[in-house]
């Protein structure tokens, strides 16, 4: 099979003909139909990220067909389509497994990091890490829900009940949250990079009742906010803009280092927390929520050999909305 591999961080990928994977027990082997591009996986490519399994097949946000099926996987049949997310396995046992916190589990695994993904023509997953894909959406459309979509709905969770809400980056997993926070008649504020009308054009587009760059602040106070730039200089940014009582929630897995800030930004019982991963729980709640919104993703298609532009696109913020790789 085709596959763009990572063999050191910070090199880029490599075009390579690898074997098809076999599905171990209770694994499904899947066709790749479309694999979306996450921020995480150019923070692994470049390094930000630590101990990878190399050589590593990137990538978690597949939408693929069940080829064939390990001995003792019983969720699917060959044919059906299923997706795969960021969490590929836990243990099962721990206090968080057990408490409804599996994201937090220490033995945890991830697609595309310690886990085959899906920058490849075929990988293979465990059945109970896998979600049906909900029949409106076409592979290219469901691709972004697996990861922007659902760490965007844990990470809107996590801001509670809100009436303003604040979102810094605009990307792939913020004009998701828009479409969810609008169908909730939530008034949402889109921070972009300073000077990217096309990104504040867009927010407005999804929604958004003010936009505007980073630097900029609204008339308003808000609720709380939500960072999915890996930009630790926007945290007191985004504290500076919730009311007392607001919290912050950063989204992403990799933040450059937050700056020291002065006290009275945190002082009004304003927090800050973070979103780690993603449960079962919330793939389910968020691909039975996704068709009645409806969220609409927008998509930048790239052929598998094209990956690495694909994350050149992403890091230079050269597309709106998800970029998804197409064997």
């Amino acid at each position: 099979m085709r596959a763009m591999v990572l063999e050191q961080p910070g090199k880029g990928l490599a075009p390579r003909a690898l074997p098809v994977p076999e599905p171990g027990e209770r694994e499904l082997l899947l066709r790749v139909e479309a694999c979306a591009v996450c921020r995480t996986d150019l923070h692994i490519v470049d390094g930000e990220l630590p101990d990878p399994v190399l050589p590593l097949v990137p990538g978690h946000e597949i939408v693929g067909r069940v080829e064939a099926i390990g001995a003792g996987a019983t969720r699917y049949r060959i044919g059906d389509r299923v997706g795969v997310p960021w969490l590929g396995r836990t243990c099962g046992h721990c206090r968080y497994c057990r408490t409804g916190s599996e994201n937090l589990c220490p033995e945890a695994r991830f697609t595309g990091y310690q886990l085959p993904g899906g920058y490849a023509e075929y990988t293979v997953a465990h059945e109970d890490f896998c979600f049906p894909i909900p029949a409106e959406y076409d592979a290219v459309a469901a691709a972004p829900l697996l990861c922007a979509g659902l760490i965007g709905y844990r990470t809107l969770s996590k801001a509670g009940d809100v009436e303003r809400l604040g979102v810094y980056g605009f990307g792939a997993a913020a004009h998701i949250v828009a479409q969810v926070a609008r169908h909730r008649r939530i008034a949402l504020y889109a921070f972009t990079r300073p000077g990217d009308v096309d990104a504040q054009a867009f927010a407005r587009d999804l929604g958004a009742v003010w936009a505007g760059g980073s630097d900029e602040r609204p008339d308003e106070t808000l609720d709380a906010a939500l960072i999915f730039a890996p930009a630790g200089e926007l945290v007191p940014a985004a504290l500076a803009a919730v009311a007392p009582g607001g919290r912050v929630v950063c989204g992403g897995i990799h933040m450059s280092d937050i700056p020291s800030f002065p006290y009275a930004l945190l002082w009004g019982e304003r927090s800050v927390c973070s979103v780690a991963n993603l449960t079962r729980a919330d793939g389910e709640a968020f691909m039975a929520l996704a068709p009645h919104v409806p969220v609409r993703t927008t998509t930048t298609v790239y052929r598998l050999e094209d990956a690495n532009t694909a994350l050149a696109d992403l890091k230079a913020g050269r597309f709106t909305g998800a970029a998804v790789l197409v064997p």
